[in-house]
């Protein structure tokens, strides 16, 4: 049986996350409060924020402000895209 959270982005009970996806407090706070829906719709905004802002995986200050921005997205409102982003047509 599914592992069932009420869900911090979405606002109503769905599978949770399968695992912690990092090994500090934020990700425990997403294991214990974000969907699996969620965490899909944060992997593609993620993606847009590392090729929008050109940021190097590599570099500490990188992962610092994915940290910020995952907080952002999860938990304090709605994260928004760069102020230059445009998304594709299709």
């Amino acid at each position: 049986m599914a592992r069932m959270v009420m869900c911090a982005k979405l606002g109503k009970e769905l599978e949770g996350v399968n695992y912690k996806p990092f090994e500090n407090e934020l990700g425990q706070r997403i294991f214990d409060h974000v969907s699996q829906d969620a965490w899909r719709m944060w992997l593609e905004f993620s993606k847009m924020l590392v090729n929008e802002y050109r940021l190097d995986l590599t570099a500490l200050k990188a992962h610092q402000f994915l940290m910020e921005q995952a907080e952002t997205f999860f938990f304090g409102g709605d994260a928004a895209p760069p102020p230059e982003y445009k998304p594709e047509s299709k």
